[in-house]
């Protein structure tokens, strides 16, 4: 599985491309940890940990960050 590391470390992608990547796999993270919640999976199978890799990722990148919190999950 692609991490946020490794989109941050691919020097073949731009800034734009890097924000656009990190936006999807945090859009698919936030997915995963929905269906874990609503289905009463494991809460500690590291999609909060995947979730914050990511958040951090785009940070670093300058990108604008989408709203977080219990409402946009």
């Amino acid at each position: 599985m692609l991490e946020a590391k490794d989109i941050l470390t691919d020097n073949s992608l731009d800034r734009s491309k890097k924000i656009a990547k990190l936006q999807d796999l945090l859009s698919e993270a936030r997915g995963l940890q929905r269906a874990a919640t609503e289905g009463g999976m494991d809460s500690d199978d590291g999609f909060t940990r995947n979730l914050r890799d990511i958040e951090l990722a785009l940070e670093k990148l300058n990108a604008d960050m989408p709203e977080t919190g219990a409402a946009t999950l």
